[in-house]
């Protein structure tokens, strides 16, 4: 990533730090009002961890005993503000700083010094310009799925009426984020023509996996190929991590297979993201309007036999969605 991305992304981050600490003293100033005893309390605790780091220093002899007292005191102190605020129907959490990633509180870096997932997924989506995929997963994931949009009537000559079909695949779905940690070697391809569902299942995964800190990367093939030649014909000034990171990252979603031109570079190196991706398990999701045999007659039979060696195939069908919505 170059350092002005990396700039942005940390100014971003110190805004949200600013932010939730700013939020924190409104409710601690709102609680000190309704209860005095725990703003008196809250100074106490302060004064307390101040008596620990004095004992050591002046009597480094008696340290354990004068520190067992003055924690005992801590932990009393603790428990009756916990009392107060329950008695007033206050979490007991109310006035704490609340960040939006717990791991690194907000600096993108953990204890460690490595880069924190949250930092590494707002990267991406700066470098991807995926930065407004919070708001369509806000609207697009499995708490907003409607299964009952689905057609109840048998479909052509398919043994399954739409909505069971749905439901098969919304399960097999749901399982796939359930068990991502599993090297299970699962990977998904969603097939079926537009306005069926498919961009909203991967919107409803993406969204799943993001929440559990997992990395994502999910744009069409089109793109994916820009960011390959990008790479390949150095027009990113020597900046290979948007390459790198379609091979690194926890979960990979191809959307749009067969929109990229094809040719025996596009093959080649589609080949290789997916092959790579396969021999290092890390999870792939493609979604495509193409037919199995669409896809055979475009792609090379390399392409074509790992895709359906190692991707459980889930056809997508029924009436247009979009007109039906």
């Amino acid at each position: 990533m170059n350092n002005q991305l990396i700039r942005e992304v940390l100014k971003e981050f110190e805004i949200k730090r600013d932010k939730a600490t700013l939020e924190q003293k409104l409710r601690q100033r709102e609680v000190y009002k309704k209860i005095p005893e725990v703003k008196e309390i809250d100074k106490e605790i302060s004064q307390t961890g101040i008596l620990i780091s004095k004992s050591i220093l002046e009597n480094p002899e008696s340290y354990k005993s004068n520190a067992k007292k003055i924690r005992e005191r801590l932990e009393k102190l603790k428990m009756r503000k916990a009392v107060l605020l329950t008695e007033n129907n206050i979490p007991a959490d109310y006035i704490e700083v609340k960040y939006e990633c717990d791991k690194c509180k907000d600096t993108g870096y953990l204890p460690d010094g490595k880069k924190c997932s949250c930092l590494r997924q707002s990267l991406i989506n700066k470098a991807y310009k995926m930065s407004n995929i919070e708001a369509v997963l806000e609207k697009e994931n499995f708490q907003t799925f409607k299964i009952d949009i689905f057609s109840n009537d048998p479909f052509e000559e398919e043994k399954l009426t739409p909505r069971d079909n749905m439901m098969d695949i919304l399960s097999i779905c749901e399982s796939f984020v359930s068990n991502f940690d599993i090297k299970n070697d699962e990977n998904l391809l969603f097939y079926g023509t537009t306005g069926l569902g498919k961009t909203f299942m991967c919107n409803c995964i993406a969204k799943s996996l993001l929440d559990k800190n997992k990395i994502v990367i999910y744009q069409t093939a089109f793109k994916i190929m820009e960011i390959i030649e990008d790479h390949k014909f150095r027009r990113n000034e020597g900046d290979d991590s948007n390459y790198n990171s379609l091979f690194d990252t926890d979960l990979l979603i191809i959307d749009d297979l067969g929109t990229e031109v094809s040719n025996t570079f596009t093959n080649a190196e589609i080949f290789n993201i997916v092959n790579t991706r396969l021999i290092e398990r890390k999870k792939t999701i493609i979604s495509t309007n193409l037919t199995p045999r669409e896809i055979s007659e475009i792609y090379t039979d390399r392409i074509f036999s790992r895709i359906f060696e190692k991707f459980a195939p889930l056809k997508f069908y029924g009436p247009d969605l979009r007109w039906e919505q």
